[in-house]
């Protein structure tokens, strides 16, 4: 299924709602804009299996140019709207795009773009127009809204991954070699796993760029519901949208339901959230306590799950296994779990190590051989990881204790940073938090904490004793941070990534760093 074939049936139902401005976009306008980009893209000599990049905020039209290059046939790149105009100029690059379509949100980077990007490769912008670009509103009204052609074929994402450890890598998957309207993964797993249907209405809280935004999105719009879209994250407004549009299924990350919990008890009854019938989360363990606060509060809808861009596994529990199991992120359906240690012999359950898959799935790092190859197992034997260390316990569930890039050695000892995060992200005076090695003479690496608390007024030495106080009440000593700094704002990512390593980096300058 694709939009074109609600818009036959449904052509006035609502396929996307902004949440903020309210603005309804139906089936019957999302196709014919689809339609309309896709010859827009044609016109310009694409064809089935070349590459068009956009970079944007979450935009009423975002929707519409991924359908669109998804009924041309083509790869497309959702570009994160908080890129530097360096990043930027790289990924286009990378990618290898002959069409790059921004927004007056990113006019002054785009502006900065011209004449820095290959030659050949088409501008448009939305919104308004800089020297360089092209509108892309009358690109569009010089085109039918009518279908490319009868042989259409599904196109792909082929997204970047946020660059949280070094410079982002693009994941590069097989077309599919489908006509279009054919399901993919992701369609199935909403459909037989999370029960969607067309009656459903989705809640999208974070960026559109993102992928799991991204693909829950439009798997939502193949089975013909309504995709509720959030301008950006703001936990009071996420529960006023769940109560207006009775929100059946939606999908966060653990810092938004910890935002949501820190609301004053009073707002949070404030609104009805009865609706919801599935609340997804994943790109992040979840602190015990606030999911089983959230599990009280919403009842047992939670849904967790495990996996990544790269589509080589996938990790899933619901409410009832992670009340038995707390702290799993589930069992695997898709791919076989190994815990490996650095020389690729496998660790009995309770021990961690690096987590690899075993499945079919085939995926690279474009332009990037030597990521790629560090994705497969030492031994040969084809299983591949994302990066992620954990352990399963014996009844085969997965808990994940962190990356392995931000894994501390200090003395010896081996500290994973989320235990300490988790801990103190549930204190009240916390806002974010993000903790990570810094250099140490004796011991290698010392354990630091970064705070951005509820109130800067409250920052300082007295602060910084009662939460190291309250992480020792929770975690050895060794886990703990012996020290803290306060800032205003942590670089996170809006779709709940912390950019550690920029954090690290400041820390580690005039020094050798140990991690990537």
């Amino acid at each position: 299924m694709f939009p074109g074939a609600h818009a036959q049936t449904t052509p006035d139902k609502p396929a996307i709602v902004m949440g903020g401005s309210g603005q309804v976009v139906t089936y019957a306008e999302l196709d014919a804009e689809a339609n309309r980009v896709s010859r827009v893209l044609r016109s310009l000599g694409l064809q089935p299996g070349d590459h068009v990049a956009f970079c944007l905020e979450n935009h009423p039209h975002f929707l519409a140019l991924a359908w669109g290059a998804h009924y041309a046939g083509l790869y497309y790149t959702a570009m994160s709207s908080r890129l530097t105009t360096e990043e930027m100029e790289y990924i286009v690059e990378d990618c290898g795009a002959r069409v790059f379509i921004t927004s007056a949100y990113k006019a002054d980077q785009a502006a900065e773009l011209v004449g820095r990007l290959p030659d050949g490769v088409a501008l448009y912008m939305l919104d308004g127009t800089v020297e360089g670009y092209e509108p892309w509103e009358e690109a569009l009204a010089a085109q039918p809204p009518t279908p490319l052609d009868e042989d259409r074929v599904e196109g792909r994402d082929m997204l970047y991954s946020s660059g949280t450890t070094g410079r982002p890598k693009g994941v590069k998957l097989p077309l599919p070699d489908a006509p279009l309207g054919t399901g993919d993964s992701i369609y199935f797993l909403v459909t037989a796993l999370f029960g969607a249907k067309p009656e459903s209405v989705y809640l999208s809280p974070a960026p559109l760029y993102h992928a799991a935004p991204l693909r829950f999105c439009m798997a939502f719009q193949r089975v013909g519901a309504t995709v509720v879209v959030m301008e950006r994250f703001d936990p009071e407004q996420a529960l006023a949208l769940i109560e207006r549009h009775r929100v059946t299924h939606s999908q966060w990350v653990p810092t938004m339901f910890i935002r949501m919990l820190k609301l004053p008890e009073e707002v949070r009854k404030r609104y009805d959230v009865s609706s919801m019938e599935v609340a997804v989360h994943a790109a992040a363990p979840c602190p015990v306590p606030a999911k089983e606060q959230m599990i009280e509060w919403w009842g047992p809808v939670l849904h967790e799950y495990y996996a990544g861009t790269e589509g080589n596994g996938f990790v899933y529990c619901n409410s009832e296994d992670w009340l038995a199991h707390k702290g799993t992120v589930g069992k695997p359906l898709l791919g076989e779990v190994h815990i490996l240690d650095d020389e690729g012999n496998e660790l009995p359950p309770g021990e961690p190590g690096t987590v690899y898959f075993a499945s079919d799935a085939e995926f690279s790092y474009h332009n990037d051989p030597e990521k790629t190859a560090a994705s497969r197992d030492p031994k040969g034997r084809g299983w591949t990881t994302l990066g992620d260390v954990g352990y399963v316990d014996e009844d085969g569930f997965l808990y994940l204790t962190d990356r392995k890039a931000y894994m501390i050695i200090t003395g010896g000892v081996n500290v994973y940073p989320q235990e300490a995060e988790n801990v103190l992200a549930l204190h009240p005076k916390v806002m974010d938090v993000a903790v990570f090695g810094i250099p140490h003479e004796e011991f290698g690496e010392e354990v630091k904490a970064v705070v951005q608390p509820v109130s800067m007024d409250e920052a300082g030495p007295e602060l910084e004793r009662e939460l190291i106080a309250y992480c020792r009440e929770h975690l050895a000593d060794v886990k703990c941070p012996r020290s803290i700094d306060f800032r205003a704002e942590l670089p996170r990512h809006p779709t709940g990534k912390l950019y550690k390593r920029l954090l690290k980096d400041e820390y580690w300058k005039g020094h050798q760093t140990r991690i990537v």
